[in-house]
């Protein structure tokens, strides 16, 4: 990159989001960092070796807390050049359909979807009112945005949807420069996804290990989707480990 450029990572205390931050940050870029925690984002930072990194509490399914962050990432760089939406949860594993509570459901909706939106719409204000204008979201999708697994049916659903809110935003941002993508991830090796290595459930009922892959491998396809000039986009990506049951799934 010919100049510095400024990323806002949700979800980075840890995971994918940690491990894009670090990607970013050693390519050059200045981070503003969001998270329930601010002591992890701290870490992230401080692994990052990013000095100028804001690092800022946000629940990203309250608007105020969106506000602030993007607030605060204007007041400290200037301008935006990235959203990675990346914040998210499972919600919880192993519940029937049936037996999933409505507040379970609302939580998973809230972080995954609402929390997406909300992001997105505070990175697209930015991006279009900036000068020069412009700017690039990636959403972080998931395998589950093509094909679910059995007992995730408020994850699936959110991930199915953020592929909507990629569509719609790569349509809506085109007279303004605003490039959107999306990822999707199946089985990065990470706190989340610890239990694919010794059993998860499959569709026919059984529980098998998956494999996994190497986090860092993520980060460094976002950070090649992130650095394309805004007149080219890598509209969808799927990054996963290579022999994980994704074809045939189900």
């Amino acid at each position: 990159m010919t100049q510095t450029k400024i990323a806002v990572v949700t979800g980075a205390g840890s995971g994918i989001g940690r491990a894009v931050a670090l990607e970013l940050a050693a390519s050059g870029w200045s981070l503003a960092l969001a998270g329930r925690r601010v002591e992890t984002l701290e870490e992230t930072a401080a692994l990052a070796g990013s000095a100028d990194a804001v690092c800022v509490r946000t629940n990203v399914s309250e608007p105020s807390d969106v506000a602030a962050l993007f607030a605060s990432a204007a007041e400290r760089h200037g301008r935006l050049d990235l959203l990675f939406n990346n914040a998210g949860t499972f919600g919880p594993g192993g519940v029937p359909l049936d037996e999933l509570s409505y507040d379970a459901w609302r939580h998973v909706v809230d972080t995954n979807l609402n929390g997406a939106f909300l992001c997105a719409q505070a990175a697209f204000r930015q991006f279009k009112s900036q000068s020069p204008q412009g700017g690039r979201i990636i959403n972080n999708g998931s395998i589950s945005a093509h094909v679910p697994r059995p007992m995730s049916v408020a994850y699936t659903t959110t991930k199915h949807a953020m592929t909507g809110l990629t569509k719609s935003l790569s349509l809506d941002g085109r007279p303004y420069r605003i490039a959107a993508s999306q990822i999707d991830i199946g089985n990065a090796a990470t706190d989340m996804t610890q239990r694919m290595q010794t059993g998860t459930l499959q569709a026919d009922g059984s529980l098998a290990a998956e494999p996994v892959m190497d986090v860092a491998d993520v980060a460094r396809q976002v950070r090649f989707m992130a650095e394309l000039p805004l007149e080219a986009n890598v509209q969808f990506a799927t990054v996963m480990a290579t022999n994980m049951p994704y074809i045939g799934r189900g």
